[in-house]
């Protein structure tokens, strides 16, 4: 397997606008695409924003970073979860999904009521205009994604139909769709982009994809439900979150073979590396903490206390803030990343989950 150290993407993306610092010690819808309600692009002050998907009241936050306050509330459709955006941070894209929430740790079954088809796609926010401006395809049931390095193509999971879809951006079609675990959740592009790790629930595994061939390579086997995975940027390993095994499982890479699991206090499912690659973060749900992980030593070495079942997690252009999604307090937490201390949190819509930050 080729690859070369680059960039990296993972549940948000991370652009560095100065150089990272070192860690501190160890402490302890319908087919319709609904009009947001406008917002002048003047109006909007410059610097970074963060951009958070509100499942259960389906549109997304826009934190002003400078501020940490909202700066608009941007109707989408049905279920946003997985959100990311373009490499040059003009377009944010968020999963729509018409099928019907189930309670956290279940799969999404749809047993309560059908599936509204017609709600499944891409959203495609304008981050000058703070407008949504158009729908991609998807597959059905769309939950988390990534991008190519380049950002011409979405590698989307298809929760319902055990499938990864491939999506041309510019020509707006699936160009593929390629046969994974039952439940995939997690999507991860590697930092050479060579690779797409596609973490599989139900059946406890991650599905390796060649991005450049558009084929499945391997399959790994993890911890139960695994939710997300991570590289370093020198892709020396990769870790993926494991909700209810409780674990992290770290992956030595090109070998792609297994070298230890974690043992983490709660529900792991949100990962984010440091640009340093020193230093990873792990939400933990239940347990409202931020796990933090020696990539050095492959150890836990301390908690960050936050809000409510944390979820999505990114990182701010200077590395020195995270920020997390807290779905039953309808709050994102500010964190102190050097401090490992919680700062403030800011309200944002009903049961936020994921998170990204353009700078």
């Amino acid at each position: 397997m080729r690859r070369s150290p680059a960039a990296f993407l993972l549940l948000t993306a991370l652009p560095a606008c100065s150089k990272p610092p070192s860690d501190a010690p160890s402490t302890s819808t319908s087919t319709s695409i609904p009009t947001p309600t406008p917002i002048a692009a003047a109006s909007a002050p410059p610097g970074p924003r963060a951009y958070v998907s509100n499942e259960a009241s389906g549109d997304v936050s826009v934190i002003d970073l400078a501020t940490n306050t909202v700066l608009a509330t941007l109707p989408v459709g049905k279920r946003p979860r997985g959100i990311q955006h373009s490499p040059d941070g003009k377009v944010v894209y968020v999963a729509l999904s018409g099928s019907v929430p189930s309670p956290p740790g279940q799969p999404d079954k749809g047993d309560t009521a059908p599936a509204d088809k017609s709600a499944d796609g891409i959203g495609v926010v304008d981050t000058t205009t703070l407008k949504l401006v158009g729908r991609l395809p998807s597959g059905s049931d769309p939950e988390q994604f990534s991008l190519s390095l380049d950002g011409t193509k979405l590698f989307i999971s298809n929760e319902d139909a055990a499938a990864l879809s491939i999506v041309d951006v510019r020509s707006k079609l699936v160009e593929k769709s390629i046969p994974v675990g039952d439940e995939p959740e997690g999507v991860v592009t590697s930092p050479d982009g060579h690779w797409v790790y596609v973490t599989c629930e139900a059946t406890n595994s991650v599905h390796v994809i060649d991005a450049d061939l558009g084929k499945k390579t391997q399959v790994l086997e993890v911890g139960a439900r695994p939710r997300f995975a991570a590289f370093l940027p020198d892709m020396s390993k990769a870790y993926v979150t494991a909700e209810t095994g409780g674990t992290v499982t770290v992956v030595s890479l090109p070998a792609e073979k297994i070298v230890k699991t974690l043992k983490i206090d709660g529900r792991p499912m949100g990962i984010i590396v440091a640009p340093d690659g020193k230093t990873a973060y792990v939400t933990t749900g239940h347990a409202g903490t931020v796990a933090v992980i020696d990539t050095a030593a492959d150890a836990v070495t301390g908690t960050i206390a936050v809000g409510k079942r944390p979820w999505g997690i990114a990182l701010s252009p200077d590395a020195r803030t995270l920020y997390v999604a807290n779905g039953p307090s309808d709050d994102v937490s500010v964190v102190d990343r050097l401090g490992r201390k919680e700062t403030m949190r800011i309200k944002v819509g009903s049961k936020p989950w994921g998170i990204t930050v353009v700078p």
